[in-house]
């Protein structure tokens, strides 16, 4: 079984790589932190390239470029950590509409994704606490959504959101156009404005169900599908924070020798390493599940989210305690990717969820559930 990308991939990774060093990406960064969270410009810029509609087909105006290419641009956006809604719009939005959304809602929104027109984003949480049904209050009465979702991530500048709220027709998914004046957005603090939580409250604003998503396991194979591709985000953030730590301890010298030398800098960056590989090899079995669709998805899935989270937390962290305490410092990137991490690693779920959702899929009662197919 072969796990590794296309020749074709590869190609569109490196790709990826010139595109996105030729933009800046930290300058904007560092703008988004100071106020401007939404890279429009960037976004675009993607879009042009088909990117923004990898996964839509060229039926719907997308680039049907598929899943693993997802997988593969999600790895550079996370190496840049570009300032830009991609998970929220991509992983999940998108995903949602073409997994359970109608023809009508595929036919309005899809084509306004793959442009970049339109940004989406997924509200499930309604406060701390762990993702499950019983604790979803919002709810769907005559087609009038009413309670409130908090942190929505990239909520601030969505066009439209896929609500987790029940009705009385089981639907669990409904899709809100944000524009309507029964939608009340309000920014949450959070420690990587550069992608800003928002919370929400539904005061009876207009929602269309999305009925292919009637049960509890529909939100989980949605949930399972953001992880593959948030995992390869993650990856790609660790990469280069350990490479960005590699670097600094080569051309710092102490006591006449680079602290590269030096026994406890090579066995923090070993560690480190040794961290990304095990979350890269986890990645590349959940991006062939996710490609295959296949029954393995939900393991393949829990056991990436869980390995990228540590391996972005760790690379983040000992970026920073390699540059000593100039890492610390503004002027300095490392903190770029430690804020990054942190958002990441609650993004989807913390990593205590997720290992209680490994343990329930590996349980000889646990049941796998049948996973659609995206139409």
């Amino acid at each position: 079984m072969n796990f590794d990308f296309s020749d074709e991939l590869k190609q569109l990774r490196d790709e990826a790589r010139k595109f996105l060093g030729r933009q800046g990406v930290k300058t904007r960064v560092r703008h988004a932190l100071e106020g401007e969270p939404y890279d429009a410009g960037l976004w675009q810029a993607m879009a042009g390239l088909g990117w923004t509609g990898a996964t839509i087909p060229e039926s719907h105006g997308g680039s049907g470029l598929g899943h693993l290419a997802v997988c593969v641009l999600a790895e550079e956006i996370g190496y840049a950590a570009a300032p830009v809604p991609f998970s929220s719009s991509v992983y999940l939005a998108t995903e949602a509409i073409l997994t359970f959304g109608s023809q009508s809602q595929q036919e309005r929104w899809l084509p306004r994704l793959a442009s970049g027109d339109a940004v989406g984003t997924f509200a499930l949480a309604e406060g701390a606490g762990p993702f499950t049904l019983e604790r979803v209050r919002a709810r769907v009465e005559d087609r009038g959504l009413s309670g409130v979702k908090m942190p929505v991530p990239d909520g601030e500048h969505a066009h439209f959101a896929i609500v987790v709220a029940r009705d009385d027709k089981e639907n669990l998914m409904h899709l809100v156009d944000l524009a309507t004046p029964q939608v009340r957005r309000t920014q949450v603090p959070t420690l990587d404005r550069s992608r800003p939580q928002a919370r929400f409250d539904f005061d009876r604003a207009p929602a269309e169900p999305l009925q292919g998503a009637t049960r509890w396991n529909s939100i989980r194979l949605l949930l399972d599908r953001a992880a593959i591709m948030m995992a390869f985000e993650q990856i790609g953030g660790a990469q280069a924070a350990l490479e960005m730590a590699r670097d600094y301890a080569l051309e710092r010298y102490a006591f006449g020798r680079p602290i590269a030398s030096f026994q406890a800098i090579k066995h923090k960056l070993a560690d480190v390493y040794m961290a990304i590989e095990l979350a890269r090899s986890s990645a590349y079995y959940g991006a062939w599940a996710l490609d295959k669709n296949a029954p393995e998805l939900a393991v393949a899935a829990s056991a990436a989210r869980i390995a990228a989270i540590d391996a972005a937390w760790v690379a983040s962290k000992e970026n920073i305690q390699t540059h000593g305490g100039m890492g610390y410092t503004w002027e300095l990137d490392c903190h770029l990717y430690y804020r990054r991490a942190k958002f990441q690693a609650l993004t989807l779920g913390s990593a205590r969820e997720w290992k209680r959702r490994l343990l329930d899929e590996i349980s000889p009662k646990s049941v796998p559930y049948a996973s659609p197919e995206v139409r």
